[in-house]
């Protein structure tokens, strides 16, 4: 049991009934308000591991991965009006930086977008974490980088990847910020574990091992990676999704977990989606206004072909009104 877990004989955390609603939301995607299975863009890349955010002049922004002919993976730019259906915007990375995955996306206090991804050298291999900043949406759209770094590794020797960001804290401009970042690093060699770090001024990275994250997933039995994250606030706690993967290898035993930042604690989900899919990786989840106004927590999820229903691998799509 994680070291912070609440004994029976205790008061139940604030938390609870919040992490209750959001993992019932998670759960549900059959009384989803909106869903998409096997999500592309309409220039015909799937849209994996898509982490979606508002635009603030209106509809949505995203960024994905598909993987290219050349067997390697690019990191694209989409928008929307929906949140169902995409229009592809241009490659963002992966052409001209070698193999480029897992994206995420945030917008700081002054319109300005952190990227942050899991970056290849060219002929592959040497995975780490890379930043850009856009100053604003047409830098964006444009593909224009104002500013770049690349995180040396320093708790793994092989790989380090699958983003995250917590928040951009700007003192006052980004030369100037501090940017909380969540991801995982290749324990050993052997297995995915978390990390976090802290990237400041745009030239500068510290991280550290998060044994608490991997704690509370250990706890339900998983055996093979604890990798990919995202974080959401909800009725006024920090909740987040985390993918375990119970077997190592075994892409059908991927499951994903809510995660309480108050507690310390993970609470398994069964998700029901339409074909009874069982294996869920790569979450994100956002809080957001849906395509009616109303707002709406949006949950993105990976269906493995292995334990994908049919019609369902790929990734998901689905968000639920408030």
């Amino acid at each position: 049991m994680p070291s912070t877990a609440v004994s029976s004989s205790a008061a139940a955390p604030p938390s609870d009934p919040a992490r209750a609603e959001l993992r019932g939301i998670v759960e549900n995607v059959t009384g989803a308000t909106g869903k998409r299975y096997g999500v592309h863009d309409d220039a015909g890349h799937v849209m994996d591991t898509v982490k979606i955010i508002q635009d603030s002049t209106g509809g949505y922004l995203a960024v994905s991965h598909h993987l290219a002919s050349d067997g390697h993976f690019r990191v694209n730019l989409a928008t929307s009006t929906d949140l169902l259906n995409w229009h592809w915007v241009r490659e963002l990375a992966g052409s001209n930086t070698g193999p480029a995955s897992q994206p995420t996306i945030a917008q700081a206090s002054n319109g300005g977008f952190v990227m942050a991804w899991e970056q290849e050298k060219p002929g592959g291999g040497d995975n780490h974490l890379a930043f850009r900043y856009y100053a604003g949406r047409t830098d964006l759209l444009a593909g224009r980088v104002g500013k770049s770094f690349d995180a040396a590794r320093r708790l793994s020797s092989c790989a380090e990847g699958t983003p995250n960001m917590y928040k951009i804290t700007l003192s006052p401009d980004i030369e100037h910020s501090t940017i909380d970042i969540g991801g995982h690093y290749y324990w050993n060699c052997d297995r995915d574990r978390q990390q976090r770090g802290q990237l400041t001024n745009f030239n500068s990275w510290t991280n550290s091992a998060q044994s608490n994250y991997d704690n509370a997933l250990l706890y339900w039995g998983v055996g093979g990676n604890i990798g990919d994250r995202d974080q959401v606030s909800f009725r006024g706690y920090s909740f987040g999704l985390i993918e375990g993967q119970y077997t190592k290898g075994d892409f059908g035993s991927w499951r994903t977990f809510v995660y309480d930042y108050q507690t310390g604690n993970a609470d398994r989900t069964t998700i029901r989606t339409d074909a009874g899919s069982t294996a869920f990786a790569n979450p994100t989840v956002s809080a957001l206004r849906a395509p009616n106004g109303q707002s709406a927590i949006l949950v993105t999820l990976f269906i493995p072909s292995e334990g994908a229903g049919a019609g369902e691998s790929g990734e998901l799509i689905y968000y639920k009104t408030l």
